[in-house]
């Protein structure tokens, strides 16, 4: 379900079956979808601690995070000023009371370093971490005439692994990393996590069973020297139709995970 405000450049949006509501930017900015939802399905059902999302937004993976998962705080950083206040104002909706008190809002430039980024995400202070990077190159896509919105598309080269080395910093040793990629973007991925992350899991994502991989679901341990493994594919929609297939469904609702667990 979603509505717009006419007073008000933004839309009311619910996810998770309504468990989750977010009021995002109706245009101009990344609008958060179904790229969000997979994201959080990927911290397991029984996660303990504490859960960066790392470029934020307004919040719609770590909140989904925290719907899903009782065990976990999480911290939402972002540096872009509607989005944060956005996120803020999520956080208090009484839709999102379930889970509100435990999502916590930290303005912060990841991209730069120094003792500000370091002041508002302690080295090693988080358990797990969730990214949804720009991932796409410039000469890839049109970007958006709206410099945020294009920020949170286009990514320059090195910017993976920019976000990788902040990822490794913000995590405790054997500090768990989820993160969503575009689907061609395998070589990419497995060079930003090197001789950080070991135990490195991939999971494509297909729009339809013929069709190749459009988004990669990703996850990795800090410091672990285990082997990387590709697990079966997520296939969204039967042939000829935008419907989606049970297990898809399922997650979307989140009445399932994508993290190995129940």
């Amino acid at each position: 379900m979603t509505t717009a405000p006419a007073e008000a450049a933004t839309t009311i949006d619910r996810f998770l079956d309504g468990r989750v509501t977010i009021e995002q930017p109706a245009k101009g900015r990344h609008r958060a979808g179904l790229d969000a939802v997979l994201l959080a399905a990927l911290v397991p059902a029984a996660a303990r601690g504490r859960l960066v999302d790392l470029g934020a937004g307004v919040g719609t993976a770590g909140f989904c995070a925290a719907a899903r998962v009782p065990g976990i705080d999480v911290v939402l950083a972002e540096r872009d000023e509607t989005a944060l206040r956005l996120a803020e104002a999520n956080a208090r909706r009484s839709e999102n009371a379930a889970f509100g008190a435990r999502v916590g809002v930290v303005a912060v430039d990841l991209l730069r370093r120094g003792a500000a980024r370091d002041a508002a995400l302690p080295r090693e202070s988080f358990d797990h971490a969730i990214v949804n990077p720009p991932f796409f190159a410039a000469d890839e896509v049109r970007a958006s005439p709206s410099g945020a919105r294009a920020r949170a598309h286009v990514f320059a080269e090195g910017d993976l692994d920019a976000w990788m080395r902040v990822a490794a910093s913000v995590l405790a040793p054997r500090g768990r990393l989820a993160m969503i990629f575009k689907g061609d973007g395998l070589a990419e991925v497995l060079a930003a996590l090197d001789r950080r992350f070991g135990a490195v899991t991939i999971r494509p994502v297909h729009p339809r069973a013929e069709a190749p991989a459009h988004r990669l679901l990703v996850t990795a341990i800090k410091g672990s020297r285990a082997r990387p493994a590709i697990l079966p594919g997520l296939v969204l929609h039967p042939p000829g139709s935008d419907l989606y297939l049970e297990v898809a469904e399922a997650v979307l609702r989140g009445r399932a995970t994508l993290a190995g667990d129940p």
